[in-house]
């Protein structure tokens, strides 16, 4: 998860195809059971505030999920995603507020500031004991970014990776990819944010890191230009993202079918194409 100021401008650059990683497209279970769409407005959400919408989101807040590290503006794939879900929920953009919470306490147990929170946040069956997730609006796979001219950089398999010091931002799915798909030969390095991995890996602390495929594109083409996506693999179970949600929140069903709906209507895919379809151009490693 990568986050500094980034320019519309860089994003036009990058490869843009509809294949690839991941897609918002990808379908799903309904999970909104017989909602409609009078079931789900701002007179009857139990919101943090009455008539208002709190989204949160970490701190700074990285491309190609939110442009500018400005969540308010609508642009970048989450931010303009969590504009959506508010549409489909009967909100205008001035309803929406946004707060901020670290990846890391996101989904940890117990009541939430927020209403729901956009972040990146695989859903999975540990977190899923603690919080709520909406329908997933997103489906990543990995990347591995290496520093140019490394063993590492020239790997063309998983297998090639074993070798390489690998380091991940703590907590993530990316952890647990590398661990269960590469399974390198010494433990991986850990850091507590993905600044702290951005750093390791500029100072040549670390060989390669593991991230989603649309980070591992912005970190090679701003964070660390010296560095390049050595390619792409899926994570163990899928890698999909959700909307999170405190547990038992009478909110997720909503969210749920506002995803769906966004889905089903074309615009999941709209927002995926604009923002995120520039992932599809990392090569597969097998």
């Amino acid at each position: 998860m990568s986050r500094t100021r980034f320019s519309l401008a860089l994003l036009a650059l990058l490869a843009l195809a509809a294949a690839g990683c991941g897609s918002s497209d990808d379908s799903t279970s309904d999970t909104s059971g017989a909602l409609s769409a009078s079931d789900c407005t701002p007179a009857k959400l139990q919101t943090q505030s009455a008539g208002q919408l709190t989204v949160a989101t970490d701190e700074p807040a990285f491309p190609p999920y939110f442009i500018d590290n400005d969540p308010t503006n609508g642009k970048g794939f989450e931010s303009a995603v969590a504009y959506a879900i508010a549409g489909q929920l009967g909100y205008k953009k001035p309803d929406v507020k946004w707060v901020v919470e670290p990846f890391n306490s996101s989904y940890a147990p117990g009541p939430k500031d927020f209403d729901f929170d956009v972040n990146q946040i695989s859903i999975t069956p540990p977190r899923e004991k603690q919080v709520d997730f909406s329908s997933p609006y997103y489906t990543a796979n990995q990347g591995v970014v290496a520093l140019k001219g490394s063993d590492a950089s020239k790997a063309t398999s998983l297998a090639e990776l074993k070798s390489a010091k690998l380091g991940v931002q703590i907590g993530t799915t990316s952890l647990d990819a590398v661990n269960e798909k590469i399974q390198p030969d010494s433990e991986p390095q850990v850091y507590n944010s993905s600044s702290d991995v951005v750093t390791a890996l500029k100072n040549h602390q670390i060989d390669a890191t593991v991230v989603d495929v649309p980070t591992a594109l912005y970190l090679t083409a701003v964070q660390v230009p010296e560095a390049t996506v050595v390619g792409q693999f899926s994570a163990p179970g899928g890698d999909q993202w959700g909307a999170l949600l405190a547990k038992g929140s009478p909110l997720t069903a909503c969210v749920s079918k506002a995803v769906d709906d966004l889905r089903a209507s074309g615009e999941l895919g709209k927002l995926n194409q604009r923002w995120m379809s520039q992932a599809a151009g990392a090569p597969p490693l097998d």
